[in-house]
């Protein structure tokens, strides 16, 4: 039975729920490089620390919620409740006025992330072997990388050809694909285990919160994603300050280039283990940050996108791995959430801390990216010297 274990990661159902995650990602990524300018013409240019910083406040607040409905309801109902607020969000962007009910939507759009791919790790990790996992979590990670880069690229042209209302409403059309795809799936979550939902299961105890068996990981999650908070942030302004119109075009060459790692070096992780794998990419993010400290042109910064991209190609699906290689089978969800909740804190985090040094200041961006590094070092300095065996998998 055994030689069948690799067809089985190759399902239809992997299939679908890497097309959904393309588009997912697509949706919201589209907005990313106009949204500060957006901001700016509401009057809100002081504020733009709080368009990632806000998204991923309601984002992290979720994810004790959706790890704990994953293991209860399903995993494909909080995919798509995931999916739906980010297809209304995209809708109503066009009808907002006001900073205020900017900062409001951004608010509300963080559910959108607390839920979907909270479910997608699961449901992936429910149908894939552990001898495989690794490599497919990278794949799914393609398809998220694909949606990365095709949104703020599309974005970008939907925005400077058409319109920003064409770019929100696409957005949104983008998300309610990724809902359709859902509704032509299987649920994985074995029947026995599944509940009606019911407002008592909002109810979280602490022991509902964090899974104690994954906080390794969730902790080299938060500091690892503590510079991609300062990229989202400052990035858009810095490719601006650098005479590159299209501010969507850092993120193509950073999810190109994390897409081609991903292909080639999918099975890394499974061939020798998620933390050597880890100290050589964190050690790669520590050098990607130095590089976009010092970028002067747009060659360079651009080359600093694709180092930022290697790097993150070998982190991202490493630590999804690592993280379900520990997480308790019948509390899967709620590993993965745990391992989110340190992802959303990092990136807030991250953003909170770009947009007040970067005070829309060109000339502090050395600062910004420098302090990116530093929190990159103590990751790095976490898995050599605090993370001293492979750990073990608890679950098949």
């Amino acid at each position: 039975m055994s030689v069948a274990a690799p067809t089985r990661v190759y399902t239809l159902g992997f299939w679908l729920m890497c097309l959904s995650s393309f588009l997912f990602f697509a949706s919201f990524n589209m907005l990313l490089p106009e949204l500060p300018d957006y901001l700016t013409s509401l009057g809100g240019a002081d504020y733009k620390g709080y368009i990632i910083a806000l998204f991923t406040l309601t984002a992290g607040l979720s994810r004790p919620f959706s790890g704990k409905l994953a293991d209860t309801v399903g995993r494909i109902p909080v995919m798509v409740f995931g999916s739906l607020v980010c297809f209304l969000c995209g809708f109503f962007y066009p009808w907002v006025a006001t900073v205020s009910g900017f900062l409001l939507l951004r608010l509300l759009h963080g559910f959108s992330t607390g839920f979907k791919p909270t479910g997608t790790a699961a449901f992936v990790a429910d149908i894939v072997p552990l001898e495989r996992r690794g490599e497919a979590m990278g794949l799914l990670g393609v398809a998220g990388s694909l949606g990365m880069a095709a949104g703020p690229a599309l974005g970008g042209v939907l925005a400077n050809q058409f319109s920003l209302g064409t770019m929100f409403y696409c957005s949104s059309g983008a998300a309610l694909l990724s809902l359709i795809v859902q509704g032509t799936m299987t649920e994985t979550l074995p029947p026995a285990q599944r509940e009606r939902f019911s407002w008592r299961l909002l109810r979280l105890q602490w022991n509902e919160i964090l899974e104690p068996q994954v906080l390794a990981p969730a902790l080299v999650t938060l500091l690892c994603l503590f510079p991609l908070g300062i990229v989202l942030t400052v990035i858009p302004d810095q490719s601006t300050s650098l005479g590159i119109a299209n501010k969507g075009l850092f993120f193509t060459f950073y999810t190109v280039a994390s897409l081609v790692v991903r292909l080639v070096a999918g099975r890394a992780s499974d061939r020798y283990g998620r933390v050597p794998v880890l100290r050589l990419s964190t050690g790669l993010l520590f050098v990607a940050l130095l590089l976009l400290s010092q970028a002067r042109s747009a060659p360079f910064f651009l080359f600093s996108a694709a180092v930022f991209g290697f790097a993150t190609g070998l982190n991202s699906p490493t630590l999804y791995a690592w993280t379900i290689d520990l997480s308790n089978p019948a509390r899967r969800g709620r590993g993965v959430a745990t391992m989110y909740m340190a992802l959303e804190a990092g990136i807030g985090l991250g953003a909170l801390a770009a947009g007040w040094i970067f005070s829309n200041d060109p000339a502090r961006l050395p600062y910004v990216h420098g302090l990116g590094a530093a929190v990159t070092l103590l990751a790095l300095v976490y898995l050599v010297w605090g993370v001293r065996k492979q750990p073990v998998p608890v679950s098949a």
